[in-house]
């Protein structure tokens, strides 16, 4: 019991991290007014001061209002940060102050990226010219610069002047898909703007931060070093990502390669890479530990590289998490003072959602300190299971145990938030880590040999090439061992919740023999597969026709039960990155597999039949005539056809008509006036995402 007590009075920072997390979630789901936040906060600051004059014994008969009144204030200050951190709170928000067709002025924040068709930049709206003045704005947007011509000559801080629309930014509205809207709006960012070389001027002025404008410069100058001596694409692609978390270059089957063997870790920018380089410093500074002047000299160089490293990093959460936590570690061996690291991750995570309280939504963010405390947790026990006196086995367990431990609570959210888990993950930790660790320090030193010697740089870059290729090959061939990775999995959060509560319960009856932890991991694994299972007798009875908004593409899949049939272009089913993004997601959230034929569904082209429905596919131009008409309960329109309206109503009574996303803005609009006159209900997946035909 005493233990118990000193392992919560030890960690006072999760009792202020609960309340500012709770305020948090309740103003970003609930919206309340600042006024009222200003009130409660205001009042609970004062009965929190006030029961400090109050007599010593009337106030220690109270102490329970002051606990109380502290929890209130901080989760009101969790609030008010949520509701400052939301750009659309402010008078000056873009949102408040464009309409079509305003002239803005635009700068850019980053350098351009370039994708398959375009250039992409983050950029802010600096401001609106309105009844013939410039209004200042603020808002960051997402630009695409259309490649019809030569590369723009921009770069970060460049300012523009055009007057295109602005365009909300929106999800794909595909079952169980990435809520990319969310993602962009947890950055500030809620529009796009697509602009071809005649749609913008660029001005001669140049908005630039001087810290922003050396941490790019240092980025790039990175990357330089890295192609010029790494000539292998793939490999020099990696080692972009594994030193500077930079994924631009990143092949994308390798990616998921890496992703599916447990190891995506190495190329995601983390703890891991500035644990690497904490240890290095401390190792330069350890034969000075005696030095009056270095002792003051350590903790000053180790903070600024360690810092200097995340912002060109680009700060993800999760090496913020890391560079936040070993800054409390350095700055405790000043003033020589030892804290528990339960306390230490509760005060890097509660100065960090102070800092931007949307990275709580931030997987890296969830992920990492995850992954830390279930280390921190769970691997001494994990590495006690075995004893080897041989120092290279030993070495080799030990990093077995780490990645185990690593895995027991971050498998809930990987479960949750990528539908799949790593079987192999342990054997590819086993190579991948320590030669990422290798590849990294030798990057390291390619960097600062380049400075002085083109030709030991060379040297160096062929070593790295070659353990890159090395790196890759291995988790390539790992990744189409058969039952690599165990996919599928369709947990909502309610299950994830409950899979903690499993976990953690579990962990307390192995390692402190509990009783109730031990009730209580059962009853909540019976509340868990009672969800399961409830999931599984309502999708076996499931049938639904389900047209896709896949750009340029006609994907429609029939599901019966478990099982589905895609018909659609045959050039979705060779590519993964596209099945992956808009087709997967639906069918792990239906849990449906395909099968060959499917009972109930008949199929001539351009007409298909499925159970009562009645479906017609029109992707080409198309004439048909028949003595009666015939009732169609879905015409699917794709591929931009030829087709009037009105000709198609006079041949058949027609329910829904859909327009998939092959088809141009222009012509949908133009069928869907066409539809409003004769009063016949559309579809357009581009705008309103998926067709769901439920049956």
């Amino acid at each position: 019991m005493h233990r118990e007590v000193y392992f919560w009075r030890s960690i006072p920072f999760f009792r202020i991290l609960v309340p500012l997390v709770a305020g948090i979630l309740i103003q970003y789901y609930f919206h309340l007014p600042t006024f009222f936040l200003l009130i409660v906060s205001t009042a609970s600051l004062l009965v929190w001061i006030s029961l400090y004059f109050l007599p010593g014994k009337i106030s220690y008969t109270f102490r329970w209002l002051r606990g109380i009144s502290i929890q209130f204030l901080i989760g009101g200050i969790g609030c008010l940060l949520t509701s400052n951190n939301d750009i659309r709170n402010d008078d000056l928000w873009i949102g408040r102050s464009y309409v079509d067709s305003t002239t803005m002025l635009i700068t850019l924040e980053e350098s351009l990226t370039e994708k398959e068709k375009t250039f992409k930049a983050e950029a802010s709206v600096k401001a609106v010219y309105l009844n013939s003045e410039w209004r200042p704005t603020k808002g960051r947007i997402l630009i695409y610069f259309k490649k019809d011509g030569p590369a723009p000559t921009l770069g970060y801080g460049s300012t523009i002047v055009c007057r295109r629309p602005l365009q909300a930014i929106a999800n794909s509205g595909n079952p169980g898909a990435f809520d990319y809207k969310s993602y962009c709006a947890q950055k500030d960012i809620y529009h796009q703007l697509y602009l071809t070389q005649k749609d913008f001027v660029v001005t001669k002025s140049v908005d630039k931060n001087l810290l922003n404008g050396f941490l790019f410069s240092t980025r790039a100058k990175v990357i330089n070093v890295l192609q010029k001596y790494i000539e292998a694409n793939r490999e020099a692609g990696v080692a972009e990502a594994l030193l500077i978390g930079y994924r631009n270059d990143l092949d994308k089957d390798l990616v998921q390669a890496y992703s599916n063997t447990g190891v995506v870790h190495i190329i995601a920018i983390s703890g891991l890479h500035l644990g690497m380089i904490y240890f290095v410093l401390v190792l330069i500074f350890r034969p000075f530990k005696k030095n009056t002047l270095t002792r003051w000299l350590k903790p000053v160089v180790i903070l600024l590289i360690l810092w200097l490293f995340t912002l060109i990093a680009g700060a993800a959460p999760s090496i913020l998490r890391s560079a936040v936590m070993f800054s409390f570690i350095v700055l405790a061996e000043v003033i020589d003072r030892k804290t528990s690291i339960y306390n230490t991750l509760c005060l890097s995570a509660f100065v960090m959602l102070c800092y931007n309280p949307y990275f709580l939504w931030d997987v890296g963010f969830q992920l990492s300190y995850a992954a830390v405390i279930s280390i921190v947790a769970f691997l001494q026990p994990i590495y006690h299971w075995l004893y080897f006196k041989n120092k290279i086995l030993d070495f080799f367990w030990k990093l077995m145990a780490i990645s185990l431990a690593a895995q027991i609570l971050t498998a809930p959210i990987i479960f949750y938030y990528f539908h799949q888990f790593p079987l192999l993950f342990m054997i590819s930790n086993l190579v991948a880590v320590p030669l990422s660790t290798v590849i990294l320090y030798l990057e390291l030193l390619l960097l600062i040999v380049s400075l002085f010697s083109a030709s030991l740089a060379t040297i160096v870059g062929s070593i790295n090439e070659v353990l890159l290729s090395l790196m890759n090959g291995f988790i390539e061939r790992m990744n189409v061992i058969p039952y690599a990775v165990y996919d599928g999995i369709n947990n909502s959060l309610l299950q994830t919740l409950i899979l903690y509560i499993i976990v953690i319960a579990l962990a307390t009856w192995l390692l402190r023999k509990s009783k109730p932890a031990l009730f209580i991991s059962v009853g909540s694994l019976l509340v868990f597969m009672s969800l399961y299972a409830f999931k599984k007798i309502q999708n076996q009875g499931q049938h639904k026709v389900i047209v896709y908004n896949v750009p340029q593409h006609l994907a429609v899949d029939f599901i019966a039960g478990n099982s589905y049939r895609y018909l659609g272009d045959t050039s979705l089913l060779t590519d993964a990155f596209l099945q992956n993004f808009y087709l997967k997601p639906s069918r792990i959230m239906h849990e449906v597999t395909v099968v060959g034929n499917l009972d109930n569904l008949y199929y001539s082209y351009p007409f298909i039949q499925f159970n009562n429905k009645r479906i017609l596919v029109i992707d080409k131009p198309f004439a048909f005539h028949s003595p009666r008409k015939i009732t169609l309960d879905v015409v699917v329109v794709s591929k931009n056809p030829k087709l009037y309206i009105g000709q198609l109503l006079s041949t058949f009574n027609v329910k829904q008509i859909v327009f998939d996303a092959s088809n141009p803005v222009w012509k949908i609009n133009k069928w869907k006036k066409d539809c409003d006159s004769l009063h016949l209900p559309h579809h357009s997946t581009k705008e309103q995402g998926a067709f769901t035909l439920s049956l």
